[in-house]
């Protein structure tokens, strides 16, 4: 269907509150029609946290969003998950393969996505009632933008509320010297984008999610964040980040992606670097602080 544009071309001066027009075109030009619906792909990875796993998968389906797209990965669980998926039928994709390692999984759930806009929540997390409905409308207001974090807030294994979470603006500079908040439950992305930087990195076990959003900054990919609640980050004994026995993997891949973010090792003055560029987070986006002091309200 063609769309056409009808024109008014004035050459307008204001005089004693008169505006003058001069001339009125009509202009048979073609527009091509803004895409209004936009298809969302989500993917769990599951891996023995049946405890958790129908709350997440409930949080998913039950979003009041007609275009989503579900995918469950589970590379082997043997504590009663995949019964739990088998469960759901054809509500949602299932993918029941050997991976090596989490980044493995949500690269073979998102190979089989089809979706313009992607995000992934893992098994023991949530999203909040109407989370996606309010990315959708976030990236159709944002035409430029390719990714997009939302707020949220940690809560225990009981599900007690922490503390919230703010995300703040991405840059390859900030996440080098860690003076940026990931909130990878209330992250969503343009699949172009994903696709783009090759998905996530197999090698990486412990911040694949950040290193997939600094390959997106250093190709291009523009940065938002939204003030909205999106989900829930749970922490308890058994989660990946919630443990820390992974402290000195991530110590080695967090100077991988310092060379790869700003093309040099990190040197002794990067120290204070990184504590000023802290400061700096603070004072320039003190809506934690705002959003901390109104939950106690």
């Amino acid at each position: 269907m063609e769309y056409y544009v009808l024109t008014l071309w004035c050459e307008c001066t204001v005089e004693y509150s008169h505006i003058h027009c001069c001339a009125l075109l009509l202009l048979k030009t073609p527009v091509k029609a803004r895409k209004t619906t936009l298809k969302i792909s989500i993917v769990t990875i599951s891996f023995n946290q049946a405890d958790y796993l129908k709350k997440c998968i409930d949080s998913v389906l039950s979003q009041h969003f007609n275009d989503l797209e579900y995918i469950v990965v589970d590379p082997g669980s043997t504590d009663g998950s995949r019964e739990i998926i088998e469960s759901y039928g054809d509500r949602l994709i299932k993918v029941f393969e050997k991976d090596t390692g989490a980044a493995d999984g949500l690269n073979k759930g998102f190979s089989r996505a089809t979706g313009d806009i992607f995000g992934f929540i893992n098994s023991d997390d949530e999203l909040l009632p109407e989370a996606l409905e309010k990315v959708a409308e976030a990236f159709r207001t944002n035409t430029q933008t390719s990714v997009i974090s939302g707020c949220g807030y940690f809560v225990d294994a009981s599900g007690a509320f922490i503390k919230s979470i703010t995300p703040s603006k991405f840059t390859a500079w900030r996440y080098a010297y860690g003076a940026v908040s990931v909130f990878q439950q209330g992250t969503f992305f343009r699949s172009e984008w994903f696709r783009k930087v090759g998905g996530f990195n197999t090698e990486n076990r412990t911040c694949w999610d950040g290193e997939l959003f600094l390959e997106m900054a250093l190709a291009g990919a523009s940065f938002n964040t939204m003030g909205e609640d999106l989900a829930i980050f749970r922490l308890h004994d058994a989660s990946i980040t919630g443990s820390g026995r992974l402290n000195e993997l991530y110590a080695r891949d967090a100077d991988r992606l310092f060379r790869s973010a700003l093309k040099r090792p990190r040197s002794e003055r990067d120290r204070y670097i990184a504590i000023l560029a802290r400061l700096r987070k603070w004072l320039l986006e003190p809506s934690w602080l705002i959003r901390r002091i109104a939950r106690l309200r």
